[in-house]
């Protein structure tokens, strides 16, 4: 084995150690699942401060009590709470270029205890969230890309930043973008408006990557988005299922409300999404690693290209995931598509519901709903909008090499 390859593998192996580190750390019971505004969530803003600071990374803030990456803010009407977004700047190195940022950034809060109104998928169990893929998994990966950049020295400027109170309706990064409308004294080395941004790339829910899948929102928000993750997906040998609009329950919906173009990058749901049960050991760190090469030759090109990133509209293809139907089947389907079989994947069957009740599976893929063929999620939902509660209907899986039919008895959704 030559030198090289030694300390390549080394760096590889080191750079998966400390991604493991802040996920364990983050994720762990100590924090208590990093709600807004407690003691965890404090833990947690320290943690990710502390890395930063390590890294020498410069400040955002003029303070005196060293807490120059807090951007503190308050929200709640009722019952209001206090929390921070942590942010950092990599100066660029190109003259003209180095007054255009981009902002790369997680999410690093949760549910906490969990309970009726919180958003656990278990309502009625009260214990610690521990939010290991969500989403610790992409905490650990922007400090990572962090850590790069900070050497690389890119020509743009990159904000890093980790947004707070994003479960409680994308608090954190409306803040930002608030306060980056607003003239403040006390900020420094961010651009002096939000229109110094000029595109965003957001990581959420990355640790539980399957068959090296991936998919990428936003990739019709600037002309060159999407031949750009093509291209970096043929380099880094992932499967990707291109989104061309930047909506979705994360924080760069924040920036795409704001004319801001932004990729949105995720490994998909699972079983454990917002449960207790999400914690470190059911991370898939060899697939972080995966993310983090994929990440970090995106936001480099990204970072180098001479002209600014246009900004395009496009209509949300989520518009049928919010609409009221009658009926539900009790599943989550694959919102990636990343598979080459004709059909839908079911990610994750919930225990009790229709679904589940007629036999159907996690991992079926869904070829036929009622005598319809259906080969992704906006086909699904047009199906599901056309069905009416207490019928009984075919729906055709696939499971591995047997093709199977379930009667599935529909009923209404819980509202």
């Amino acid at each position: 084995m030559s030198v090289a390859v030694a300390f390549a593998l080394q760096a590889f192996a080191q750079r998966q150690e400390e991604m493991r580190g802040a996920v364990e750390y983050l994720a762990s019971q100590e924090l208590g699942g990093r709600f807004p505004g407690t003691h965890g969530d404090t833990l947690a803003s320290e943690f990710i401060a502390d890395q930063l600071r390590k890294l020498k990374f410069k400040r955002v803030v003029k303070d005196k009590k060293n807490k120059g990456y807090y951007h503190d803010f308050t929200y709640g009407k009722t019952e209001q709470r206090t929390t921070h977004n942590i942010i950092a700047v990599v100066p660029g190195k190109d003259k003209r270029l180095k007054h255009e940022y981009i902002v790369v950034c997680s999410h690093y809060d949760h549910l906490g205890m969990g309970g009726e109104g919180s958003g656990s998928r278990r309502p009625d169990t009260l214990g610690v969230h521990p939010g290991a893929d969500d989403n610790a998994s992409g905490d650990a990966v922007v400090l990572e890309l962090a850590r790069h950049f900070k050497k690389a020295r890119p020509a743009r400027s990159i904000i890093f930043a980790f947004f707070g109170a994003e479960e409680q309706g994308l608090v954190g990064s409306k803040q930002f973008l608030e306060w980056m409308k607003h003239d403040d004294r006390r900020r420094i080395n961010l651009p002096k408006t939000k229109d110094g941004i000029v595109a965003m790339v957001n990581l959420d829910m990355v640790g539980r990557m399957r068959d090296k899948a991936m998919s990428v929102s936003g990739t019709g928000t600037s002309s060159s988005f999407k031949a750009m993750v093509e291209e970096v997906a043929g380099q880094t040998g992932l499967h990707v299922a291109c989104i061309p609009d930047g909506y979705g329950p994360s924080d760069q919906a924040s920036f795409v409300a704001q004319d801001i173009p932004v990729l949105f990058l995720t490994t998909g749901g699972h079983m454990e999404y917002h449960t207790p049960a999400d914690v470190p050991s059911t991370l898939n760190y060899d697939g972080m690693q995966q993310t983090l090469e994929f990440s970090r030759e995106l936001i480099a090109r990204l970072a180098a290209m001479p002209e600014t990133p246009d900004y395009i509209s496009v209509p949300s293809s989520q518009k049928m995931s919010h609409a009221k139907f009658k009926v539900t089947l009790g599943l989550m389907p694959d919102v990636m598509g990343a598979s080459t079989i004709p059909g839908l994947r079911a990610d994750i069957v919930v225990a009790g519901k229709p679904a589940h009740n007629a036999g159907i599976r996690s991992g079926d893929i869904i070829q036929e709903i009622n005598g319809k063929p259906l080969k992704d999620i906006n086909e699904y939902m047009e199906l599901l909008a056309e069905l009416q509660p207490g019928t009984t209907i075919p729906v055709k899986v696939l499971r591995g090499e047997e093709t199977i039919v379930f009667q599935v008895h529909l009923t209404p959704p819980v509202r």
